[in-house]
């Protein structure tokens, strides 16, 4: 995931304030993800489980960055595919809704940890964390389509 998202930040980067930081916030989650998951290179020594005020932190920063998506960042690149024609606008909206599919699993992920009041929910984490790995993933993926609209309006407009 982060090697995509390099990719996204070197095609992508510097061509919108919003988009620099829409995507600085998908990096500081990805890190925070491979952190909590004691993924390489956030190893942790003998696969020990984060502390449950980690996770908790890190579902904090998931809200965040799924409700900057859905409030912030999707409605200005819609109205910016907008400007290209409605075949754009029609493509940007209709990655809008299977969009929203991993926010759901997102906000499952942080009601079940916010939630949690002892450790012993920390021994379904892995099995949560790759699951919402496989939403966030897809949901990346769709978020790049879109940005990838954006990118197209930008070189007609250029």
């Amino acid at each position: 995931m982060l090697t995509k998202l390099e990719k996204a930040e070197q095609k992508w980067g510097g061509s919108n304030k919003l988009v620099d930081q829409w995507l600085q916030h998908r990096r500081a989650l990805l890190i925070q993800y491979f952190k909590i998951a004691g993924l390489a290179p956030y190893s942790v020594p003998a696969k020990s489980l984060p502390e449950l005020d980690t996770v908790k932190q890190f579902c904090a920063q998931l809200v965040d960055y799924v409700s900057e998506g859905h409030f912030e960042v999707y409605d200005q690149l819609v109205n910016e595919c907008e400007k290209s024609g409605e075949q754009s606008k029609a493509r940007a909206q209709l990655l809008l809704p299977q969009i929203s599919e991993s926010t759901d699993a997102a906000l499952d992920f942080n009601d079940k940890y916010t939630e949690a009041d002892n450790d012993s929910m920390l021994l379904e984490l892995d099995s949560d964390l790759s699951n919402l790995a496989q939403a966030m993933e897809a949901r990346f993926a769709l978020e790049d389509e879109l940005l990838e609209q954006l990118l197209q309006h930008h070189s007609k407009v250029s």
